[in-house]
């Protein structure tokens, strides 16, 4: 079993005192893995990805990276650590070229770094090169979604944490993205994602876990809870009803 790269331990967790998403959530993710994170709207997936990667500072409880407390470090010291965050959506510079947005992602690189970085980027996405020089704003969905995930490897993380990389996008294009994430994840990222497409995610993932009213209450294997009758309703609500010997 691979080790434990991220943990959270009894996490408390929301955007205001009276408004809290995460209830004492524990769970891990696996290092070189591809975790996905599924749940009902609401459940607390993207508060996860946003907790971990310091937007929100947890009232109580313990976030780990590589068995190290981060609770309350801010975005810029965990970049410096090695995670990367791609949020859901847009989110480029549509008014500056593909170059310039690409090179956003390593401004923190020290200046002579940066040339060769950008090259090993630019050998994994060839298409990105072909509008090196174009508007962002003139790329379709696929490639936009391409240079996001490219600027955020720009640091070369050991932690991947990716909202949504389908939305916008057609299906060859998911799968497009989805074969990304899992050449990634075979050498040796680890990527943690939420995804609404949760049947074609699953075919990728190593292990799913389902949140219900900020808590988990499911961690299968993909490949089993893919043949799950009852994926619908676990995707929908109701997990916990899930027999306890069905919970790895």
């Amino acid at each position: 079993m691979a080790e434990k790269i991220i943990e959270f331990d009894k996490v408390v967790a929301g955007y205001s005192p009276s408004l809290t998403i995460l209830n004492e959530l524990t769970l891990d993710v696996r290092a070189g893995e591809i975790t996905l994170l599924i749940g009902p709207n609401g459940a607390g997936k993207s508060t996860v990805l946003k907790t971990l990667f310091g937007f929100l500072v947890p009232r109580s409880g313990e976030v780990r990276f590589e068995g190290r407390r981060i609770n309350g470090r801010s975005p810029r010291e965990l970049l410096a650590d090695g995670i990367a965050y791609v949020p859901q959506g847009r989110n480029l510079f549509p008014a500056l070229t593909v170059r310039h947005n690409l090179e956003l992602g390593g401004i923190t690189l020290p200046r002579g770094e940066l040339p060769g970085r950008m090259e090993q980027i630019l050998e994994r996405f060839p298409r990105i090169r072909e509008r090196l020089d174009n508007q962002a704003s003139t790329m379709s969905g696929g490639e936009q979604k391409q240079l996001e995930v490219g600027r955020a490897l720009l640091l070369r993380p050991r932690v991947l944490l990716i909202d949504e990389p389908s939305i916008g996008l057609s299906p060859i294009l998911v799968r497009d993205v989805m074969t990304l994430l899992r050449s990634l994840a075979d050498a040796g990222t680890t990527v943690l994602m939420v995804e609404q497409n949760v049947r074609t995610a699953l075919k990728y993932s190593n292990r799913a876990l389902v949140l219900e009213m900020g808590r988990l209450a499911l961690d299968r294997p993909a490949s089993e809870l893919l043949g799950d009758p009852d994926l619908n309703r676990l995707f929908l609500g109701g997990a916990a009803a899930k027999p306890a010997s069905a919970v790895a």
